[in-house]
């Protein structure tokens, strides 16, 4: 690119020169692989790797120098030698022949300047400058990445940092470098190179260490090697960096979520560096809505546009509260500097008027938000008050206009109509599902209403005192909350102070519990702005039969069974209508059990359509990848509640561990937030305040239902035992404050008491949960959750390994060592395909639901990588063959092949005999349609094969030999179908067809591949160019010599003999007259090498180690020269 001129010295060892005329010089930049680099090279190869120069300066640069003088000017850097001489054309056409004119050099030298930097000025108008472009630093550093790792231009670079990496106890200074797919690092010091590639998906650790020798590192652990790495410049934000794109990765393995770079990042003041590369602000930007939409429980797509210090005026305690501000594409959000102070969630679909309010030196800057329901909140303190309220209009105007905008023509269908006094009606019963296809399987009526009012006021049976001290209590929560939302606010824009907090462990009124839970959980803003989406699913979902909703009809009379609302089909039909749409709304979590547990409990106090909204945020949002196939989140959280348990009842820990008590009540305590394990009255109090604490809550409650029990776990000889010890406690958990009858507890009604145990306040037992482990923190949780999801995550992808190579090695002769390598190829193909794009979706090719053995498949193109593996490939044909396998090996005709079927397919050639190998070539030439037995071949077809077998021989040592026992065999073969020609047409026998068709006895030519042999290029050297014809048809080492006694016609395909055929057996017998082609099928295959070599071209995790460099010349690279 054109540089505005700047002063250089020259001669300058460090350089050499290229190209020069008298006023430009085109130079190099020396380094350690130029061939006469010397020491100057590898002192610039070390000074790059530690001073990352390399980085700032291109390889590449184009000075101009006065013929009066030794100043020089850069005119012109370029990363590559083409770039830079484009510019170096340019020059010598339109200066060069003005310069030559000039007779003052200070003339010259003004000429010059103002010449580059009118075309610098030109240059950047015309390719415009993005706000968010990368510096040209960073864009030299994504070369020198490229170039180093020899990664394509699809993988992006994030960013990189000097380092060292801990080799054998002795540090090498380099550069690290972090892509969206892959960790790299690189040293060059004094002819001694480390080089390391690692995917993010075989990291199994990443964490922070901190030792007498290294106070501060980063240890990256693969299920093979631990790497070390320190002196670190800014060790925070690069593991948090790290963190974050070993996410994204665990996100591949699990759901297939690739990554694309978010282009619409929030705007920049105009006063803002933008020094941080545009992928390394979409990431930043990524983590911080993530946490924001954690903080204030928000929709799953709301990012972040920016937040800013300020304060907020609090009517309830007449004071500001210093906190921060977050604003976004429809919310507007503020919490406290101090946690739990103040919180608040101000959806833009709420304001009416955002405006300056009057600035004081008591209240600088302020901004005032007015919201339908005449609340006004002030902040104040804002440093940049013009530009957030610019932010803001823009976002209410848009907010606006999507509201006013007419729907579209085939929107949503009207919402079903609902038939007061009844909740809904029961119209038809439950057919048994039948072998119909799936579309056209119907379960019930499609035309049921929905449910608009909680089933606890339809199924809520009261107790004969109406007017007894529990219903006196329930009465004056209800009328606390009502004082509390007179005071601090009704609705979504609530102030969530301590106060609030409160209120809710104290217990929240039944009559209040389904809107509280909307509010708290967020489900309000989704269910808000999604009108009749429900509505919809349930039109689309109802009547359809697939495996979710085959589970959903085994688990609906499991669900709640001791209450009424769930005794008769009303409420077993809401149910049931909300699973089905949830599994129709996510296809990829579908049904998991103990959903069905949660939603008959979000029912009983919530609408229908609630209900199916709580749902959404409970799965998707509050206790992400928990209902899933794997129950990855809860496996996650159960090494979490195990760290938690070892650091705060640590004289239990190892008990529980001997016992595996944890793994046992993670599960069923954690996916049914205790509702399967707790009387039912009890358990509604911990979802109270799971809603509104979030996840913190199960683990603080489940540490303490652990700890009031220490003594008697002590004692306990096994996991039973223990169980029953925790069953009998939780079973005592009382509400003493409900207004429901007691119901008899379905795990109770299982466990003979032999001894009556007290009974256990809920909300005392919440209470002591707070003050024992209320110190645990959301942001705790979710750093050990991200150190415990690596482990999690590989050991699924580790059983699956397993699993699938115990299932292949029965069928094939392959060690386990090599299935396990093939595997590892296997995924790897698929998961480059993530990366880098494919020709099909990874979605298609990678269900995690599936079978172990079909979990991950390919298609033809990442088939066509993996080729290489196959002895066969090689030569120009090796894609058509390539192609011929595939649609062999896909059984089913979807287009994609497992590893079952990938691995058998290999087997055969490396370890079948020479009749399985022929087999299988002959197979692969047989037309779509045709099966071997009783199937002959056609001419078409032998062409094919000739075609086939020429391009196998191509790199074979004896290539010759082959080509002419090939020559010998297909000749053979010839003669053969014609034999059998003239049995199956002995009238024809002498007949040939014309141009125009019509029989000429014998004056006519047979254009039949009959009428040739096949032999090799290198066996007839000496044959008249008359008797040498050759075919399109067949490869370009191959030509049909013309029979003496035929003429000189070439066989057109149009005219092929229909008549002329082969047989598998006619080819084996052929084949077993010549040695050569024997020994080629039969000789053994050395898979341990084409592994090795297949793993070394895709650098799988590749390391090279203070090896020896030799300085060489990367291939096609320019000669040099030195500068004189």
């Amino acid at each position: 690119m054109w540089l505005n001129p700047a002063e250089v010295r020259l001669p300058c060892a460090l350089w050499a020169t290229e190209r020069a005329n008298p006023y430009f010089v085109l130079q190099k930049r020396r380094g350690p692989r130029d061939r006469d680099g010397g020491l100057a090279g590898l002192l610039i190869g070390t000074l790059d790797a530690v001073l990352a120069s390399g980085a700032r300066v291109a390889p590449y640069r184009i000075l101009y120098q006065s013929p009066d003088s030794l100043t020089c000017w850069t005119v012109a850097h370029g990363a590559s030698y083409g770039e830079i001489t484009k510019h170096w054309e340019w020059l010598e056409h339109n200066l060069l022949e003005t310069l030559s004119t000039f007779e003052n050099g200070r003339d010259m030298n003004t000429f010059v300047r103002v010449k580059i930097q009118g075309v610098l000025a030109e240059s950047s108008q015309n390719c415009g400058v993005r706000e968010d472009g990368d510096t040209d630093k960073f864009k030299e550093a994504t070369s020198q990445f490229h170039r180093l790792f020899d990664m394509p231009e699809e993988e992006k670079l994030v960013s990189y940092y000097s380092c060292s990496y801990w080799n054998s106890k002795v540090p090498r200074q380099g550069w690290l470098y972090l892509s969206i797919n892959h960790l790299c690092f690189y040293s060059f010091l004094l002819r001694k190179e480390d080089e390391m590639v690692i995917q993010w998906a075989d990291i199994t650790q990443l964490e922070r260490n901190a030792t007498v020798i290294l106070p501060d590192s980063i240890k990256v652990s693969t299920r093979a090697k631990e790497y070390i790495f320190s002196f670190f410049l800014n060790i925070n934000e690069t593991f948090k960096l790290m963190k974050q794109l070993a996410n994204i990765a665990m996100s591949q393995l699990l759901d297939n979520k690739t990554f694309e770079q978010d282009l619409s990042l929030p705007e920049l003041k105009s006063k803002m560096p933008k020094k941080v590369p545009a992928l390394k602000r979409d990431l930043d930007a990524r983590a911080k809505s993530e946490r924001y939409r954690s903080l204030f429980r928000l929709p799953k797509d709301e990012k972040l546009d920016g937040h800013t210090d300020c304060t907020l005026w609090t009517p309830f305690s007449k004071k500001h509260v210093v906190g921060q501000l977050f604003v976004s594409k429809n919310y507007i959000c503020f919490s406290s500097k101090e946690e739990a102070q103040c919180s608040l969630v101000i959806p833009l679909r709420e304001v009416t008027v955002v405006e300056k309010a009057d600035s004081s030196s008591v209240l600088p800057s302020p901004l005032s938000i007015s919201t339908k329901n005449r609340m006004t909140f002030l902040f104040a303190y804002l440093k940049d008050q013009d530009f957030l309220l610019r932010r803001i209009s823009g976002f209410l105007q848009e907010t606006m206009r999507r509201k006013f905008e007419p729907p579209p023509p085939n929107g949503r269908p009207q919402a079903v109509t609902c038939f007061p006094p009844q909740v809904y009606s029961w119209q038809s019963s439950l057919p048994s599902c039948s072998s119909e296809p799936e579309s056209e399987r119907h379960l019930y009526n499609t035309s049921m209403p929905t449910a608009v009012q909680p089933l606890m006021a339809v199924y809520r049976r009261r107790s004969p005192e109406e007017f007894s001290p529990k219903l006196a209590k329930e009465i004056l929560k209800e009328k606390a909350w009502r004082n509390h939302f007179a005071e601090y606010g009704h609705g979504v824009c609530m102030y969530r102070t301590e106060k609030t907090k409160e209120l809710v462990l104290k217990g929240i009124p039944d009559s209040m519990r389904g809107e509280l839970w909307l509010l708290f959980s967020g489900a309000i803003n989704e269910m808000a702005t999604h009108p009749g989406y429900y509505e919809e699913l349930v039109m689309k979902s109802m009547g359809r039969c697939s495996l979710a909703t085959e589970e959903i009809e085994r688990d609906l009379h499991r669900s709640l069974p001791e209450h009424p609302a769930f005794q008769n089909e009303m409420g077993m039909g809401a149910l049931r209508r909300v699973l089905t749409a949830y599994a129709f709304r996510n296809p990829s979590i579908g049904y998991c059990q103990a959903m069905n547990i949660v939603t008959s409990v979000m029912l009983l106090y919530a609408k229908e359509e609630e209900a199916f909204w709580l749902l959404v945020a409970l799965c998707e949002r509050m206790l992400p990848d928990y209902y899933n196939t794997r129950v990855v989140g809860a496996l996650v959280d159960q090494g979490v509640f195990e760290e938690l348990a070892r650091e705060h009842v640590p004289q239990l820990y190892d008990c529980m561990q001997d016992l595996g008590v944890i793994t046992t009540i993670s599960l069923s305590w954690f996916l049914t937030l205790f509702l399967s394990v707790m009387p039912f009255e009890s358990a509604v109090v911990v979802v109270d305040c799971f809603f509104y604490e979030g996840v913190k809550v199960i683990f603080q409650l489940a540490l303490s239902v652990v700890d009031a029990n220490v003594d008697k776990l002590l004692k306990c000889k096994d996991d039973g035992e223990a169980m029953t010890v925790l069953g009998r406690y939780l079973d005592s958990i009382c509400n003493r404050d409900s207004t429901l009858p007691p119901m008899p507890h379905l795990h109770s009604l299982l466990i003979d008491d032999k001894e009556s145990y007290p009974e256990v306040d809920i909300f005392k037992l919440v209470h002591s949960s707070y003050e024992k482990f209320g110190a645990i923190s959301a942001d705790t949780i979710e750093q050990m959750r991200f150190k415990l999801k690596l482990r999690v995550i590989q050991t699924i992808e580790d059983t699956t390994k397993r699993n699938v190579v115990r299932t292949v090695l029965n069928e094939t002769a392959f060690s386990t060592e090599q299935v396990e390598e093939l595997y590892g190829l296997f995924k790897a193909e698929h998961l480059t395909s993530c990366y880098w794009g494919g020709s099909s979706s990874p979605m298609e090719r990678h269900d995690p639901s599936l079978p172990y053995m079909d979990q991950y498949r390919i298609d033809l193109e990442q088939f066509k990588g993996l080729f290489s593996l196959f002895p066969w490939a090689g030569g120009d044909h090796s894609d058509t063959l390539a192609l011929r396998f595939f649609r062999h090996l896909d059984r089913n005709g979807d287009n994609l092949i497992n590893f079952r079927e990938f691995i058998i397919g290999l087997s055969v050639l490396c370890h079948g005999d020479l009749t399985d190998k022929l087999r299988l070539l002959y197979k692969l030439h047989v037309w779509p349609g045709n099966s071997l037995f009783g199937c002959v071949f056609h001419q078409a077809q032998f062409i094919e094969l000739c075609k086939t077998l020429y391009n196998m021989f191509s790199e074979d040592p004896r290539e010759q030999e082959l080509y002419h026992a090939a020559a010998t065999v297909t000749s053979l073969l010839l003669e053969m179908g014609e034999v059998g020609k003239l049995f199956c047409n002995p009238t024809g026998m002498n007949m040939g067809v014309t141009e125009e068709g019509s029989t000429n006895g014998g004056d006519t030519h047979d254009v039949s591949v009959s009428s040739y042999s096949v032999l090799s290029s290198g066996s007839h050297t000496e044959l008249d160019d008359r008797d040498r014809l050759r075919c399109e048809e067949i490869a370009e080492d191959t030509v049909l010599v013309r029979s003496s006694h035929f003429g000189d016609s070439l066989p057109n395909p149009d005219c092929l003999d229909k008549d002329w055929t082969i047989s598998f057996d006619q080819l084996l017998a052929s084949v077993l007259t010549e040695a050569a082609l024997v020994h080629y099928f039969e000789k053994p295959v050395d898979m341990a090498a084409r592994l090795a070599m297949a793993k070394g071209m895709r650098k799988l995790g590749s390391f090279l180690s203070s090896t020896e460099y030799e300085a060489a010349p990367p291939p096609g690279s320019p000669g040099l020269s030195e500068s004189t």
